[in-house]
């Protein structure tokens, strides 16, 4: 198989673990390269984020409130990934807090009921990331939303790579155990394209996110002694909050 064709199949893998865009069918032997597939997260985080990029330029152009705009880019994007983020952060939120052993918190984890933590989790997710590109979308213009959605899918195998799977099913298992290599690639590929948008500060906000989803990692390590794909969900939510944060300090 050609070059190109391997990473033509491993965008599409990318894009079928991270988005619900519609697809072609792929052969099974594709699904083989999960774990190598990693490198294109950052790719899956554009192609979720350029439709709420559009759809921010056209309300600004027709003035409407910077609150109003944020809110319809973050309405596309979890329209766009089935809100899949979003679920893993509250499941996340229950289950760590919710459990007083490992088992119970991973049991909670797969309970599809949300519980007073995860509600809690919700809003102030959806509400700092809200407010904080409120303000972004006024003073950097709606492209920040693309270097924000691809390097919060980059750190995301970092985690993967890092620790174990915590349970012996689930996506996450599924996927596999990355090497150190498409990890790596994947933060490149999410900080070369991000420095024609935000400049320097694509350093900043990778460095930001790489702390949050290293603090994501020890919590689950010390709680669930490993990762699911709960947890790599949160991690995607926590680092674009942290990323948001880096930006507001940047452009003041």
């Amino acid at each position: 198989m050609r070059k190109n064709d391997i990473q033509a199949k491993d965008i599409l893998l990318a894009l079928v673990l991270l988005t619900r865009l519609p697809l072609p069918h792929l052969p099974a032997d594709a699904f083989q390269r999960h774990a190598r597939a990693v490198w294109a997260f950052p790719l899956a985080g554009l192609a979720v984020a350029l439709p709420a990029v559009l759809v921010a330029s056209l309300a600004l152009t027709a003035a409407l409130p910077a609150v109003v705009v944020a809110g319809l880019a973050l309405a596309v994007q979890v329209m766009l990934t089935g809100a899949m983020h979003e679920d893993g952060l509250a499941d996340t939120a229950d289950g760590l807090w919710g459990g007083f052993t490992r088992e119970r918190r991973l049991e909670i984890m797969q309970d599809s009921r949300i519980g007073a933590y995860g509600v809690i989790a919700l809003i102030l997710g959806l509400g700092l990331r809200w407010s904080a590109l409120s303000v972004l979308i006024q003073t950097a213009g709606p492209w920040v939303l693309l270097p924000l959605a691809m390097t919060s899918r980059a750190v995301m195998p970092a985690l993967m790579a890092a620790l174990p799977n915590a349970r012996a099913a689930g996506l996450s298992q599924t996927v596999g155990r990355p090497r150190a290599l498409p990890c790596l690639l994947a933060v490149l590929l999410a900080i070369v394209l991000s420095l024609p948008l935000i400049g320097a500060a694509a350093i900043g906000i990778t460095l930001s996110m790489g702390a949050a989803a290293l603090g994501m990692g020890a919590l689950a390590k010390a709680k669930i002694g490993g990762q699911t794909g709960d947890i790599l969900g949160a991690s995607q939510q926590i680092a674009e909050i942290a990323g948001l944060l880096a930006l507001l300090a940047i452009y003041g």
